[in-house]
């Protein structure tokens, strides 16, 4: 077992407290958007085994098998296949999707025989990898995730009153449900931005004034309002009109696979995801906006976010098998927790709460305190954990 020294991504809209609270170190008035744990060429964690700080991708690669397990390397190769975070969000995240595994490998092969540089801002696949993701809330947490049906969203643009919305209400309606939500979702984000700023902007100010009254939606007319606040005349803010805005509780969790447009709106949760960069922006953001593209990715099928809640065994149930993440709240004296035996796959463990006790198979300890964490290589076997507080498990399926 390694206590993990970890990196903190500076994003902009990302909170200057939460992250420095859960790590109990002073604010820099600087946002802290992200805490990476993990081995991720972009920001490895380090730990230290006697001879100094390494980074853990080092690590693995020195033996892929110890690190892994055999059964991890043979299914996603000599890496990690997921990586764990804290994310803090005080604004709002842009509107993204992923691609499934299939879309990753074909795209990531095309621009790589087109020639398309790595760093090129209009570059779509940085990896031929897919990119499902669960976020797990610590406080509440509010975003957007999936089409409401057709007709839903155009009942909510009709409530706004703008008279630049009536086109895309009608519009939505006048089609099967998943043409109508594919037609508005592409033709706002093919809109002159110029002249759809107007629009944009008077359907933010409705949605604000709608936030503060006793409609049945007020609550996700608050949402969208500050949304176009934030991203003032962004064609980005009437796309996520289209989409549902979901509420977290803390413990409660949700997972986006391929294809669903979502957005991170406000609030701290633990996230999880597969080891990759794939990320196609559908608008709130500056960064490049492919709409050809996104409309082979997207699915358009409606669907209501289904909020995820722990199992007996603390395990959220995920349809991929690059990761698993377990929430475990410990009491005090007992044996909480038993983790897979020797070989069966590499964990990491995060304390968000309290503090825990550690215990692999060869009798060694580690303790961690709220904001500590730890890598758990395959070969460590049974792990044990102990203590007062919240305990996160990341793993791969078994």
């Amino acid at each position: 077992m390694d206590r993990l020294n970890n990196t903190v991504r500076p994003y902009a809209w990302g909170s200057t407290t939460a992250i420095p609270e859960l790590l109990g170190t002073d604010p820099t008035d600087e946002p802290q958007a992200e805490l990476w744990m993990g081995a991720h060429p972009g920001a490895p964690s380090r730990l230290d085994r006697g001879a100094g700080p390494v980074p853990l991708d080092g690590v693995i690669d020195g033996d892929p098998g110890a690190e892994l397990g055999a059964p991890t390397v043979a299914r996603f190769g000599p890496r990690l296949p997921f990586l764990l975070k804290v994310l803090a969000a005080a604004a709002p995240l842009s509107l993204q999707v992923h691609p499934d595994l299939a879309q990753a490998r074909a795209g990531h092969r095309g621009e790589e025989e087109r020639g398309v540089p790595a760093d090129a801002p209009e570059r779509n696949y940085k990896d031929a990898n897919h990119k499902p993701e669960l976020i797990c809330a610590l406080t509440l947490f509010e975003g957007l995730c999936g089409f409401r049906p057709a007709a839903a969203a155009a009942d909510l643009l009709d409530g706004l009153g703008v008279d630049g919305l009536k086109p895309y209400a009608d519009a939505l309606r006048a089609q099967p449900e998943e043409d109508a939500l594919r037609e508005v979702f592409a033709g706002v984000l093919r809109a002159d931005r110029a002249e759809l700023a107007p629009t944009v902007d008077a359907a933010g100010r409705a949605a604000e004034r709608l936030g503060t009254t006793g409609s049945p939606h007020a609550g996700d007319y608050a949402a969208y309002g500050a949304l176009a606040r934030t991203w003032p005349g962004d064609p980005g803010v009437i796309a996520a009109f289209l989409l549902n805005v979901v509420r977290l509780q803390p413990g409660e969790a949700l997972f986006l696979g391929a294809g669903v447009p979502h957005a991170y709106l406000d609030g701290v949760g633990v996230e999880i995801m597969a080891n990759s960069d794939n990320v196609l922006r559908c608008g709130l953001t500056p960064k490049h906006v492919d709409v050809p593209e996104l409309l082979r990715i997207v699915s358009f099928t409606p669907a209501a976010p289904e909020v995820l809640r722990a199992g007996p065994d603390g395990g959220y149930a995920v349809p991929v098998d690059d990761f698993r993440l377990y929430r475990h709240d410990l009491d005090e004296g007992h044996v909480t927790v038993e983790t897979p035996a020797a070989g069966a796959g590499p964990q990491i463990l995060l304390c968000t709460d309290g503090s825990a006790e550690l215990t692999n198979a060869a009798g060694e300890h580690l303790a961690l305190h709220r904001g500590e964490s730890a890598f758990v290589p395959a070969a460590d076997g049974t792990l044990h954990a102990t203590g007062s507080g919240t305990l996160f498990r990341a793993t791969t399926a078994a």
